[in-house]
């Protein structure tokens, strides 16, 4: 790997953020779509078809990786300057309530008969990192954390000291929580560099635009 430079930053920028919830989706601060009839992983499915993606593995995957997947292709969609990055540079730190127990259910419930592999699969959340990492060719640092709530003053740690030390120059960060009926994602793109668009990343910033995506 090439050598590089260490420029000392005190802030970092929310260049883009996206969030999907019960019966809506939002770039930004602004909705973008919003269909309210169906739920859980017709909801995913419907704003998987609204915004026209083609990636026919989309439809294999668990209803956390689709959650996430889809969070993560509205918010890289026309912000993310893909070529000003290698691909050992781009990270994810994501984190939630409920790891992957939407699917653990399932399988658990398979067990009784057949067990399922197809199910077993998703039966760790940093799967749905995985998903986005191949979807985009991403190979920087990646994680996962279990929390009880949304920490944003965690996250920023965490994200600043990827930043700080050059090991990421950009991050995806955020929330991704699916059980049953009841999910929510909002992710935020974290780079060095502003836009027009940008914030500076902070507990506050950050916490403001999860609760707007409530």
């Amino acid at each position: 790997m090439e050598q590089r430079i260490k420029i000392l930053s005190a802030t970092h920028f929310i260049t883009s953020s996206s969030g999907i919830g019960n019966g809506f989706v939002q770039k930004d601060g602004k909705p973008l779509f919003e269909n309210t009839v169906p739920q859980g992983a017709a909801f995913l499915l419907s704003v998987y078809q609204h915004f026209g993606f083609n990636y026919p593995k989309f439809y294999k995957m668990d209803n956390l990786a689709k959650l996430g997947w889809l969070a993560a292709e509205i918010l890289l969609k026309d912000n993310f300057k893909r070529e000003n990055y290698q691909a050992e540079w781009v990270g994810l730190v994501f984190a939630n309530k409920n790891s992957s127990l939407d699917d653990d259910i399932k399988y658990w419930e398979s067990v009784k008969e057949i067990a399922s592999p197809s199910l077993f699969v998703y039966t760790l959340p940093n799967i749905v990192i995985g998903e986005i990492c191949i979807r985009n060719g991403f190979k920087g640092e990646h994680t996962f954390f279990i929390q009880e709530k949304f920490d944003a003053n965690f996250i920023v740690q965490q994200v600043n000291y990827l930043l700080d030390n050059d090991i990421l120059d950009a991050c995806i960060c955020g929330w991704v929580d699916f059980l049953e009926k009841d999910f929510k994602a909002v992710l935020f793109l974290v780079e060095k560099k502003a836009n027009d668009l940008a914030m500076a990343f902070n507990a506050e910033n950050a916490t403001s635009v999860f609760n707007l995506s409530a």
